[in-house]
């Protein structure tokens, strides 16, 4: 159990911040699960069976969600590998990212009209 507690930290699913030299930070997001199975039983009653036995198993799987992009006081989620059922869900998908183009063209376009 331990080991398995070990495993289980919040720093599997949320990791270590990673800092690029243009000072973006990018902070790794995890899905994790896992799942215990013991079993036993007790043969003492049992003419020529003596003993008791029993068993037990864990597992624990984690997989990479994406990765919290932070940078210039703005934070937004780039996803590992996006399940894309329709248009209009790759259409919210790139939200974010179209609004963040569409300030700064509207920023540039500001500062160079007036």
């Amino acid at each position: 159990m331990e080991k398995m507690r070990a495993m289980v930290d919040s720093n599997t699913v949320v990791g270590s911040p990673i800092t690029t030299l243009d000072g973006t930070t990018l902070i790794p997001v995890s899905r994790m699960s896992f799942g215990l199975a013991s079993g036993g039983n007790d043969t003492t009653g049992a003419p020529g069976k003596p003993g008791i036995w029993g068993g037990g198993g864990a597992a624990v799987k984690v997989e990479p969600v994406g990765f919290l992009l932070a940078k210039d006081g703005g934070a937004r989620m780039l996803a590992v590998q996006t399940p894309v059922f329709s248009t209009a869900d790759r259409l919210l998908d790139m939200a974010p990212e179209l609004l963040e183009k569409l300030e700064s063209y509207l920023d540039k376009y500001l500062k160079k009209n007036g």
